[in-house]
């Protein structure tokens, strides 16, 4: 049995699972950024995790649950790892079957993905083969902080007439008993933590080198051969605080379950349309573009928003109309469902009859005046104005199937969502923001309201349960855009509750009723609290 003390066998445990990770960096470069141990294991975890959980996630940490997901799985691997070193003094044996067992986890998270060979599995391979390693160089090897086993002074020795626990004491686990394997163990520490650093690191910007951020840049796109109408003069009030009316696109939200996003090469990109179909057809991105475009100002929505939430946006999107590729594979009887299917094999299930009743479903090649951005699907993704991004968006997407909702669950229905999401008119109050302190007088309350492919007819707001009062809605491009709208208040000193609801062009007004996202999207009035001065 080693002398290490307890904190050095466990930096010792962590020494090694930083190597383990850094080092997969590299081969994952080779094999798929997806395969690497950290991020194959963390998908199996969004793919698992209990939906309460998920939604709290994106709640708390909105857009940055991915990175969340990722720090929070590497503490939660280094303090295993820790406790592994801890075990690893007293029986080596333990340590390196522990090693095995992340090790055979990891390999199995990265074969299971969708897509995956056997290659996928040289990451977790790799990295367990040098973590153990490293594990022996740091408890029994020749960088362990003492020489093993231990023995301990005799009692002709100065440190054994000493008082118990004094100065000339001498016990096992104390690294002070040997200066030299102290310093020789901490800079192994240093130098294999740094190597793992670079390694990773490395890895992370090899992976980005081999990306298709070049091929991105080399995509010319079609002129519209029915560009976008004008967005009306007055859509965008342009008040402060307020959401523009064009999202700009670094400040898209961005919901998926990719932990890693897909570097797809266009080049090599194909649809296919199959399934219940007479007849399939295979498209290349050159065929694509080569077809008219259609270009159209189109607001999404997430299902996961919370009242008063910001996972909505609305953008400039150029692609071909499904439609039209449905018409040409004609659908076969009863096939209800269009399955969109992503290059890492997420899932969701359209309504067929959405799809070919004339609004503007697109395979959208653009955003915004520019080929799509990678994290928003590049080189191709569905956009389907009316309908939750959650059961209509796929991103990074080969192949649309028709087949039929009693045949077959996308991949969020299973984890309790519904089968068909149409997004429900919403309204927000972007300002005056929650707890402002304003002045009393005049105050602009402005915000904005949506019901894709339905429209706006009136926004309401009331202050502190008061009569509801009209705003005035600005001009929209389309119906399937969302709309500011802005009501003047005189506010007077207090605290003070605003509220707002809104009625879409069929009639129907916001319920009151508060509904959690799940299973089909959030309900109930924004309220927004102030204090005027």
């Amino acid at each position: 049995m080693s002398s290490m003390s307890r904190g050095y066998a466990a930096l010792a445990g962590i020494t090694a699972a930083a190597v383990a990770i850094g080092a997969a960096e590299p081969v994952a470069v080779l094999t798929g950024a997806r395969s690497a141990p950290l991020v194959a294991v963390g998908s199996v975890v969004v793919d698992t995790v209990p939906e309460p959980l998920k939604q709290f996630a994106i709640a708390v940490f909105g857009t940055y649950d991915k990175i969340a997901l990722l720090v929070g799985t590497g503490l939660v691997l280094a303090g295993i790892a820790a406790l592994l070193g801890m075990a690893a003094v007293r029986r080596l044996g333990v340590g390196m079957a522990g090693i095995a067992a992340f090790a055979a986890l990891g390999v199995a998270a990265a074969l299971t993905r969708a897509g995956a060979d056997a290659a996928d599995a040289l990451p977790s391979l790799v990295g367990a083969g040098l973590g153990a390693l490293v594990l022996w160089l740091l408890i029994a090897g020749p960088l362990q902080p003492a020489p093993w086993p231990w023995s301990p002074p005799t009692p002709t020795t100065p440190a054994a007439s000493a008082p118990a626990g004094g100065a000339g004491s001498a016990r096992p686990g104390d690294a002070g008993a040997d200066p030299a394997g102290r310093r020789r163990f901490l800079t192994g520490v240093g130098a294999l933590t740094g190597a793992a650093a670079v390694a990773g690191l490395g890895g992370h910007w090899l992976a980005g080198r081999r990306g298709v951020s070049a091929a991105r840049r080399a995509v010319v796109l079609p002129a519209p051969a029915s560009p976008a109408p004008a967005v009306p003069a007055g859509a965008d009030l342009a008040l402060a605080q307020l959401a523009p009316y064009v999202t700009p696109t670094p400040e898209f939200y961005r919901i998926d379950t990719a932990l890693v996003v897909p570097q797809v090469d266009p080049e090599s990109w194909r649809l296919r349309i199959h399934g219940r179909v007479r007849n399939p057809v295979e498209l290349s991105f050159a065929d694509l573009l080569a077809r008219p475009m259609v270009e159209r100002h189109i607001t999404l929505a997430c299902v996961s928003n919370e009242v008063g939430g910001d996972l909505v946006g609305t953008a400039r999107w150029l692609g071909v109309p499904i439609r039209e590729l449905l018409d040409e594979v004609q659908p076969e009887e009863g096939a209800d469902q269009v399955v969109g299917r992503s290059v890492d094999g997420w899932t969701c299930g359209t309504p067929t009859a959405v799809l070919r009743d004339g609004r503007d479903a697109l395979l959208a090649v653009g955003m915004n005046g520019g080929p799509l951005p990678i994290e928003h699907g590049f080189p191709v993704r569905m956009v389907v104005p009316g309908l939750y991004g959650y059961v209509s968006a796929c991103k990074w997407v080969t192949e649309l199937e028709l087949t039929s909702f009693a045949d077959f669950d996308a991949y969020w229905v299973p984890r309790g969502w519904s089968a068909q999401g149409p997004i429900k008119t919403q309204s927000r109050i972007d300002t005056p923001r929650p707890r402002n302190r304003l002045t009393a007088g005049p105050v602009a309350v402005a915000g904005v309201a949506w019901a894709q492919h339905r429209g706006i007819r009136t926004v309401e707001v009331r202050v502190d349960q008061g009569p509801w009062q009209e705003a005035t809605l600005a001009p929209t491009a389309s119906v399937d855009t969302w709309v500011q709208w802005s009501w003047r208040w005189v506010a007077t000193p207090g605290e003070h509750t605003l509220q707002v609801r809104a009625t879409d062009a069929d009639g129907e007004t916001q319920t009151e009723r508060r509904q959690r996202v799940d299973p089909d999207g959030a309900t109930g009035w924004h309220t927004v609290k102030v204090t005027v001065r």
